[in-house]
């Protein structure tokens, strides 16, 4: 029996929460779900928002972020895991100092850094601490055109200048590089992948015409933790992910008045199987 214990794939997303229940930690959650593993949680911040916007939020103090990670450590067996929403500087010192004494399998980054609605939830001055403390332990970064702009501090508009920011983010620390095109409002979605033996690729999927789209970076960086987890490659895992967003976007619900949440169960919808997306 003790050989059954933590045998069941096990993942971690470390973020803020959405009360309105469409990114950040939440969607996190119903990702993994959606993908058959268990997830865990170490809140950083607590935000009152919904699909208009953000209204207020709350950074956790130190101790009860380090507690978070020393009693998931005490008891759970991680496989895989990924940072979301840090907020400032401090928290994301913090975050790094927890995931340098824990290893729990990939590292996942999702460099959040203004909302759907607008609201800025990584404070400008992180940025650095980001590109130093976080990005060398990376796994993977998966940033959407603005967040790669910020953190390479160029303008980005061609294929050309994606590929020239996805080489600078690896030697900024960042094994593997994922570039999400969403941004760019052509009718192919193509996001740009960069892996650390060199090689690289496109993904492109149809632009589903839809302002239901929030929580899609969260949504795809927790695929992708959740399928490591079960021990699939990274390329696969990145498939998988791209795959899962583009069928929650296009089976689109009907949530709130602004920018509304994707369809966590989409699998299902579309009747494919775990083993197909």
């Amino acid at each position: 029996m003790d050989n059954e214990i933590n045998s069941f794939p096990q993942v971690l997303t470390i973020a803020g929460t959405d009360s309105g229940g469409g990114a950040g930690i939440m969607a996190d959650l119903k990702t993994f779900q959606a993908r058959h593993v268990f997830g865990t949680a170490v809140v950083v911040a607590v935000t009152a928002q919904n699909t208009l916007g953000v209204q207020n939020s709350f950074m956790l103090p130190k101790a009860m972020i380090d507690d978070q990670f020393a009693a998931l450590a005490d008891d759970l067996h991680i496989r895989a895991c990924k940072t979301g929403m840090l907020g400032d500087a401090q928290h994301v010192r913090w975050v790094v100092a927890n995931l340098k004494k824990y290893n729990w399998g990939p590292v996942i980054v999702d460099p959040v850094m203004v909302a759907k609605g607008g609201a800025v939830l990584l404070d400008p001055d992180a940025i650095q601490t980001v590109q130093q403390q976080l990005l060398p332990l990376a796994t993977l970064i998966t940033p959407n055109l603005p967040e790669a702009e910020q953190l390479t501090n160029q303008k980005i508009t061609t294929q050309k200048n994606i590929q020239q920011a996805a080489h600078q983010l690896q030697e900024l620390g960042a094994q593997n590089v994922l570039i999400k095109g969403g941004h760019h409002l052509a009718q192919q979605v193509q996001d740009y992948v960069l892996l650390a033996d060199g090689s690289d690729f496109w993904l492109e999927a149809p632009r589903v015409d839809t302002n239901r789209t929030h929580g899609t970076g969260d949504t795809l960086s927790a695929c992708i933790v959740a399928e490591l987890a079960q021990g699939h490659d990274l390329t696969t895992a990145i498939r998988c992910g791209k795959q899962y967003v583009t069928a929650a976007i296009k089976h689109t619900i009907q949530v709130g008045h602004g920018h509304g949440p994707l369809n966590h169960w989409a699998g299902q919808k579309e009747g494919l199987t775990h083993a197909e997306i």
